[in-house]
């Protein structure tokens, strides 16, 4: 029985043109998320929230999976939210104090009883220190305008600038610069990464 790929149900949120940005809608959906702040390549809290997230994610997965195959699902990728109290962080690369919501989304079939049992099961197989600042709620951006990057991390000034000044030509920017990651950055080529980059404006 094929696999719900809930990226292709959510084509216009998940498959977004490199060419153009795009304004779109994002409704309330229910994440897994973990807070943290610091420079994502050497914090270790960066690393130990993504490990918690796939851990969950993929127990939860398997523990529907085996209770109802027909609802089997692909994983969702990695989303990253960021921000800073001084945005002067951001200008100047002070990775230190950059905020972010690791999150990874969650399909309607998976329910609080889920998420709660994959946490217990995860716990009791390893010992994850992000375990403890998981959560499982629901989150709604709303009015976003979006673009997939293609290329590395340290290369997504010009495309962010493009996304601004479509938002700012019909509006203002509001909420939290939202990435999200659809490459395994472990095995692809940087210069073939995709990453969409949304922001909410109003």
């Amino acid at each position: 029985m094929p696999k719900v790929d809930h990226k292709k149900e959510l084509r216009e949120l998940y498959r977004p043109s490199a060419k153009e940005v795009r304004e779109v809608n994002v409704p309330r959906m229910a994440y897994l998320m973990v807070d943290g702040q610091g420079d994502p390549n050497t914090t270790p809290a960066y690393a130990e929230a993504v490990e918690a997230l796939f851990s969950v994610s993929y127990t939860a997965k398997f523990a529907l999976k085996r209770c109802a195959p027909a609802k089997d699902y692909t994983v969702m990728p990695l989303e990253g939210l960021w921000w800073a109290d001084d945005p002067a962080a951001f200008e100047s690369n002070d990775r230190t104090n950059w905020k972010w919501t690791m999150m990874i989304l969650q399909p309607p079939a998976v329910g609080v009883r889920t998420v709660t049992e994959a946490i217990a099961s995860v716990k009791r197989k390893k010992e994850l220190p992000a375990l403890d600042r998981l959560r499982f709620e629901a989150f709604t951006e709303g009015r976003c305008a979006q673009i997939l990057h293609v290329g590395p991390f340290s290369e997504e000034g010009p495309t962010i600038r493009r996304l601004h000044d479509f938002i700012l030509a019909r509006g203002e920017l509001t909420g939290k610069h939202h990435e999200i990651y659809l490459s395994d950055v472990r095995r692809a080529d940087p210069r073939n990464w995709r990453t969409i980059i949304r922001q909410p404006m109003m």
